[in-house]
């Protein structure tokens, strides 16, 4: 039964944003109040939180499909949708956010540290908050956004200051148990340690953790054993301790032989791990030949310019002074990291000549809108509606997105497409002179489908429509 994950690829899905609501305002003597429907509620975001209590990513594997819950809608009379709430992920610290392509997008280290793995779309706004002193009643709303959804890979990367590197039951797990209160398991046979055991050492005033990883063998780093699936748990430590057995059996094995093979696992891994301080253990000294052994070969590893122990974690010999050499180890690499700056607020303003979109065309002879705001409009609009239709042109030809299309050479007709390619709004482009809503007249109908009017017919429409509501005013006597 698998008890241990330190590897998982997460499915997440925020919740989509409420629909606004189209409503009117009716009461006795009054059935025409105005409009009165309300916001959508946003959706909820996925969130991961980094949480010491949890050590593993295992609940992540038997469930990796997480959802947040959608915005409710809004109502009438002004009523908000609620907001969807968010779903709070717990995750191990030292945990990396990877997208399926491999590239880092966060490293959660420290307790509490946060990360929005998808979030939740907005909610639609609802006729109220819509209408204007032109659009005093407007008969659509927007639609809510869906929320993000995706594919994380989440990695754990033990959060560790020491990390024990060796051969298979060269004792790491017994030094493990004598150096801390961790209490790992133990056998005298090959890849008993089968996940990383953490541990927790006070040397004096110095508390640091240590960790053991299981063993390493030749062609570790190229998916033999067990070590590519757990070298990644070395690479936050502060010194490597290489344990090295004077006691083994085997006849083409050598303290200084080992040493020589994990290092060029360590190089060919790679992610900085030839840079780490090191320390030698030479480990089971207390049996027959093991002091001998440790004596023939300490000569040559400090030549190498190690720092070599001799001990026994059967016999506990030589612990103390290793806890303590390891704590000025960890405590020169601590004092050497830079102190973290407050936090300040970075303002990064757009370029003048940023537009929010861009409009390309395509090899198949279509132009493509991208841009955050003109994506997220056609995703809220309800093209079922026509009087929606006409409010979101009336925002893309604010936003300048028809005078960037007859800048790019559309003409009447051509293909244009708003979106990402996959899931794009394709229509054909029909150039006009008025926007959208101010040409509308009676709700639900669309005067751009008429024949373009001259602008000086508009005003002189405009202006003799004003003059009798005026006159309309001035005659107007009261009951």
């Amino acid at each position: 039964m698998t008890t241990f994950v330190d590897r998982v690829e997460l499915h997440v899905a925020a919740g989509a944003g409420g629909h606004g609501c189209a409503s009117v305002h009716r009461e006795k003597f009054k059935p025409l109040g105005g409009p009165d429907g309300g916001n959508g509620g946003r959706g909820g975001d996925v969130i991961l939180v980094v949480d010491q209590s949890v050590t593993t990513l295992l609940d992540y594997h038997h469930s990796p499909h997480r959802k947040a819950t959608n915005g409710a809608p809004g109502a009438g009379d002004n009523r908000s949708g609620k907001d969807g709430q968010d779903l709070v992920l717990p995750v191990p610290d030292g945990t990396v956010v990877l997208d399926k392509q491999g590239n880092v997008l966060a490293d959660l280290v420290g307790q509490g540290t946060t990360y929005v793995a998808s979030q939740g779309g907005r909610g639609g706004l609802g006729n109220a908050a819509l209408a204007s002193a032109r659009r005093k009643a407007p008969g659509f709303a927007l639609l809510g956004e869906p929320g993000d959804a995706g594919d994380v890979v989440l990695e754990l990367k033990t959060v560790a200051d020491v990390a024990l590197v060796g051969y298979p039951s060269a004792g790491k797990s017994s030094l493990i148990s004598v150096l801390s209160a961790a209490k790992p398991k133990i056998a005298d046979y090959p890849f008993t340690t089968l996940v990383p055991n953490l541990g927790v050492v006070t040397a004096g005033s110095t508390v640091y953790t240590i960790a053991d990883v299981p063993g390493l063998i030749p062609g570790a780093s190229q998916g033999k054993g067990l070590g590519l699936e757990f070298l990644r748990h070395v690479e936050r430590c502060s010194v490597l301790v290489h344990v090295l057995d004077t006691a083994t059996l085997e006849s083409d094995r050598d303290p200084v032989s080992d040493l020589d093979i994990i290092e060029e696992e360590l190089r060919e891994y790679g992610a900085g791990l030839e840079n780490r301080p090191r320390v030698v253990v030479l480990n089971k000294i207390d049996v027959p030949d093991g002091q001998d052994l440790a004596d023939l070969v300490r000569p040559d590893l400090e030549a190498r310019g190690y720092r070599v122990f001799e001990v026994s974690a059967v016999a506990h010999k030589g612990l103390k002074e290793l806890s303590f050499a390891l704590a000025e180890v960890v405590g020169a690499a601590r004092a050497a990291k830079p102190k973290e700056e407050a936090t300040r607020i970075v303002i990064r303003p757009k370029a003048v000549d940023d537009a929010g979109f861009t409009v390309k065309l395509g090899d198949d002879g279509i132009y493509r809108v991208r841009g955050e705001k003109p994506e997220r409009w056609v995703r809220q609009t309800d093209f079922n509606n026509d009087e929606a239709v006409g409010y979101l042109a009336d925002r893309l030809n604010r936003l300048g997105v028809e005078d960037a299309l007859m800048k790019a050479g559309a003409g009447t007709g051509d293909g244009v497409a708003i979106g990402p390619e996959e899931n794009a709004v394709v229509f054909d482009w029909e150039p006009s002179v008025m926007a959208g809503a101010e040409m509308l007249g009676r709700r639900g109908e669309d005067h751009r489908l008429e024949e373009p009017r001259p602008a000086a017919q508009r005003r002189r429409e405009r202006d003799s429509e004003r003059d009798e509501a005026e006159k309309a005013y001035d005659d107007f006597e009261p009951f």
